[in-house]
């Protein structure tokens, strides 16, 4: 099992973070082209969940799966959304997305006078913690040599 990478954009559609660890197949376009397809993407599920279901739904969409990877998504009530893509044997991951954002984003972000909400994160002390929680996760395995 492994973590591929993570998204964590506003409710505009910036991407603030962006990391990779595990990811094999870099794309042929432009990081900030890459961000806008993924975010057009999770835009569109959304607004297709909502659309087609049945009853109102509390949650959304928690993951998808393709048959290469699942991305899973999270979406707080400020309107951030955090994405992690992995492999197809891990679980759902939304008490992860949730501590990412409670306890590292709030933590390190929010609570940083330093640091202008709305703007692309260059905190180091947030990408070294998220970098230690991602690695420490139980579903976290290194990339093959």
């Amino acid at each position: 099992m492994t973590v591929y990478d993570f998204y964590l954009f506003d409710r505009n559609g910036n991407c603030l973070y962006y990391a990779e660890w595990n990811r094999r197949k870099q794309p042929g376009i432009s990081k900030d082209e890459e961000f806008k397809l993924m975010y057009g993407m999770i835009f569109s599920i959304k607004s297709f969940i909502n659309r087609i279901s049945p009853k109102d739904v509390q949650d959304g969409f928690l993951n998808f799966r393709t048959s290469k990877y699942k991305l899973h998504f999270y979406e707080t009530p400020s309107g951030l959304k955090l994405v992690m893509n992995t492999d197809l044997n891990v679980g759902n991951v939304r008490d992860v997305l949730q501590h990412v954002f409670s306890s590292l984003y709030v933590e390190h972000v929010v609570k940083n006078p330093l640091t202008e909400l709305g703007e692309t994160i260059t905190s180091e002390l947030f990408r070294s913690k998220m970098d230690e929680y991602v690695r420490g996760l139980p579903f976290f395995a290194p990339k093959a040599s």
